[in-house]
């Protein structure tokens, strides 16, 4: 009988093993799976630069890393802050979630913050009478367009609400930014690109390699 007892709890115990490693398997890719959502929702996020509004600073093809912790950790969604840690700042780039349409994501400059007033005289930006020191913004079109026209090149002073950002493309006269649509409300951003970490080239096919690990400033 004993022998029997044997041979049978022997048998269990080979059966068992499967199981167990299939077990160990799945716990492994779940964990793995909810440190990359935390880290996604809360540390650091990978975005695709569709457009041209931030040429040169930023060509279409680049992979940016954003950092989403730097202004506080926030409620998924919500965008209400748990744990303030800092603020936009002037020369900031920041990934926020498009006024006009939430769903999709906009990277720009912050130009102002709450409590500046903003300018636009010939192309030239203003932030509380003064023009912007090293403003890296690039012109493309030598035209200078009436603000009675288009506010791209001449806008009439206006002041940034509370908890609000005045932000424009480093492209100027290719953006649709805050000169259009108004301001970004600090609850719709969603952290500060810091870096490249791939870029390619579709148009000739290969990669920008010059490009990878640029820091963003």
């Amino acid at each position: 009988m004993s022998a029997k007892k044997d041979t049978r709890s022997a048998a269990a115990e080979k059966a068992k093993k499967p199981k167990s490693r299939l077990r160990e398997n799945i716990e492994a890719i779940l964990i793995a799976v909810v440190l990359a959502l935390f880290i996604r929702t809360f540390v650091v996020q990978a975005f695709k630069i569709p457009s041209g509004s931030m040429e040169p600073t930023l060509q279409i093809g680049d992979h940016i890393l954003v950092n989403k912790f730097i202004y506080g950790v926030k409620i998924p969604y919500a965008g209400t802050t748990l744990i303030p840690v800092a603020h936009p700042e002037q020369g900031d780039i920041i990934v926020f979630r498009y006024p006009e349409d939430p769903d999709k994501d906009f990277i720009k400059r912050v130009i102002g913050v709450p409590g500046d007033i903003v300018e636009i005289r010939d192309k030239t930006v203003y932030v509380n009478k003064v023009a912007v020191k090293n403003d890296i913004g690039v012109h493309t079109d030598a035209r200078v367009l009436s603000g009675t026209i288009n506010p791209r090149d001449n806008l009439t002073p206006v002041t940034v609400p509370a908890d609000a950002y005045f932000v424009m493309g480093d492209n100027r006269d290719n953006s649709y930014d805050s000169r259009f649509w108004g301001f970004v409300e600090a609850s719709a951003i969603k952290g500060k690109a810091f870096i490249i970490y791939w870029s390619w080239d579709s148009h000739n096919f290969g990669v920008r390699w010059g490009r990878i690990g640029d820091l963003l400033k």
